[in-house]
């Protein structure tokens, strides 16, 4: 008979709309063995639900979510007693614990309300929900944190300190405004396309703020380096008074840890979805990973564009499930979903003939020729098709013109400044060099179709892969990269990157995986950096030849490297 293991992984607050409602709340990840699911779920809830109506919380909401091996279980709570609430659904799990393991139910004392009724009212906030409650009412935009509060975007917000929060009504709600803010998520392609619509902003004369994995800029300034993909990052671009519109990369893992730090956005954009980081959260299928990146949606309302990527299955499918008004873009024209869509009334974005088109309500627009868009590099590069096109959507939604997304479109290149480490092309003595973050299978696919597409005299790839990625993940990006039949294949290790392995354990399971995939192993070039890497790639190329650079780590010193190459050629 199997033991039975149960075990709280994590408690933590739900900020924002997250992948259960669009409220606010508190949430326990469990793992077990040994048990039903269903009975581990029905003692739970009716214990903090018993605990919830003793706190007079009877309003509040419960839900799980059961998936393989684990269950996630949420309660939604007011945003000043956020924290109580994870003391609140932590009591439920140990009384919960004491049912089923120690078989002596203890039961909701009155001792356990006092306690928690305390922590309730150490941490309530009485202005907080006030001053919430009054910006719903004046439909203006609201932001907190466990230290600032705000009202309005842009230079007419308004941030408080959470203990000196005044009384709605000495505000002067007419002189606040809200800023276009748009949400673009995805597995592959959010960082550039945040940047890239900044571009077009920036050609109609718009001050954009933008937060990506990179950094956080506004306008031309980066106020800061670091991953602001979370609703963190969001916070400080929103409250910065010379952020005129908003382009707001948002990560999966912020989304499912905290949920979405804004929740009144323009549009929302989608680029595509793709098996990459399973395992985390409860997330452990692509149609689990489809719905989590869909969580961005709670940002908007019926009524305000959905941007979806039509040549994306699982997106299409989700799709069929939604009320959102949905624009759809596909590289190809005839696509079911938008020939469909268009009929029918709705929006979309689609190449025909090497131009790419914008269509709504019944009016095609031709918008920019796909050769003349800098990053696709003369149409090699599809997935920054897919890029421009999500932006010309993005950027129509935003309220930006034609003529403006064409010149932002045909006038960002993506170079290390302007994009780093996503498709940096650097040409020299007739070799080009192109350096890119792909990290993923999606990505690697994508790269590998660009170099394919370009022509060339031979064809190298640079790779290395951090030591916690699976056996089974590894095989998958040489695989990935044998599809371009690369005339060498440089492996790298990254020491800092071993994470758990041996030292060259990774490097050697790539060259077993490309040999056995057909690679001649006197192609293979084994180094102890990506950066060594680069100087062996270097010392093979001739004109004629790309080099594709998968540079994980080194980035810097390599795209220096380069570019010195560049400078001493002129």
């Amino acid at each position: 008979m199997t033991e039975t293991v149960l075990k709280l992984e994590d408690s933590r607050r739900l900020t924002g709309p997250n992948l259960f409602w669009a409220d606010a709340g508190a949430i326990i990840d469990v793992s077990f063995t040994g048990i039903d699911a269903a009975v581990i779920v029905e003692k739970w809830n009716r214990l903090v639900r018993e605990i919830l109506d003793g706190l007079t919380w009877d309003e509040e909401k419960t839900t799980s979510r059961i998936y393989s091996g684990g269950i996630s279980l949420v309660i939604t709570a007011p945003i000043d007693a956020l924290y109580a609430a994870t003391e609140i659904n932590e009591a439920a799990w140990e009384l919960m614990l004491a049912e089923i393991l120690e078989q002596s139910p203890k039961g909701v004392t009155e001792v356990l309300i006092v306690k928690l009724q305390q922590a309730i009212d150490e941490e309530s906030n009485p202005p907080l929900l006030a001053l919430q409650q009054a910006a719903l009412e004046h439909n203006i935009c609201f932001l907190s944190d466990d230290d600032e509060v705000s009202v309005g975007y842009g230079k007419s917000c308004l941030v408080f300190p959470v203990d000196g929060i005044p009384a709605p009504d000495t505000i002067d709600w007419k002189s606040i405004d809200c800023i276009p803010v748009a949400l673009v998520t995805g597995t592959n392609g959010k960082s550039t396309t945040v940047r890239l619509a900044s571009a077009v902003a920036k050609a109609a004369g718009k001050s954009a703020g933008i937060t990506s994995t990179d950094y956080i800029r506004v306008g031309d300034e980066i106020l800061d380096t670091g991953d602001y993909s979370g609703p963190g990052g969001a916070r400080t671009l929103l409250r910065h008074a010379n952020t005129e519109l908003a382009f707001l990369e948002v990560a999966r893992g912020g989304m499912l840890r905290r949920g979405i730090g804004v929740n009144n956005a323009t549009a929302v954009l989608i680029t595509n979805v793709a098996e990459d980081h399973l395992g985390e959260y409860g997330i452990n299928t692509l149609s689990d990973m489809v719905e989590a990146k869909f969580i961005v949606r709670q940002s908007i309302n019926l009524q305000q564009d959905l941007i979806i990527n039509a040549d994306d299955k699982g997106c299409v499918e989700f799709a069929k499930t939604l009320d959102n008004r949905i624009v759809w873009f596909s590289w190809f024209a005839d696509n079911p979903v938008i020939r469909a869509h268009i009929q029918s009334g709705g929006a979309a974005c689609y190449v025909d003939a090497g131009t790419i088109y914008y269509h709504r309500e019944g009016e095609s627009t031709p918008v920019i020729a796909v050769n003349e868009v800098a990053i696709t590099l003369s149409g090699a590069a599809k997935h920054n098709i897919h890029n421009a096109m999500g932006v010309v959507a993005l950027c129509s939604a935003m309220g930006i013109e034609v003529e403006y997304i064409h010149k932002g479109l045909s006038s960002f290149s993506s170079t290390p400044e302007n994009n780093p480490g996503r498709g940096n092309v650097f040409e020299f003595n007739g070799i080009t060099a192109i350096v890119d973050f792909a990290h993923n299978e999606h990505g690697l696919n994508s790269m590998v179709e660009t170099i394919s597409n370009m022509p060339a005299k031979r064809r190298l790839i640079l790779m290395s892969q951090a030591g916690d990625r699976s056996d089974e993940l590894i095989k998958g990006l040489v695989q990935s990269s044998m599809k371009a039949s690369p005339d060498a294949l440089v492996i790298c290790e990254i020491e800092s990157h071993l994470r758990g392995r041996e030292l060259n354990e990774v490097p050697r399971l790539i060259r077993r995986n490309a040999i056995n995939m057909g690679m001649d192993i006197n192609k293979i070039i084994l180094t102890d950096s990506p950066l060594q890497g680069v100087e062996k790639a270097l010392s093979w190329a001739r004109p004629g030849d790309i080099l594709l650079i998968l540079a994980l780590t080194q980035r810097a010193e390599i795209i220096e490297l380069l570019s010195s190459k560049i400078n001493l050629t002129g």
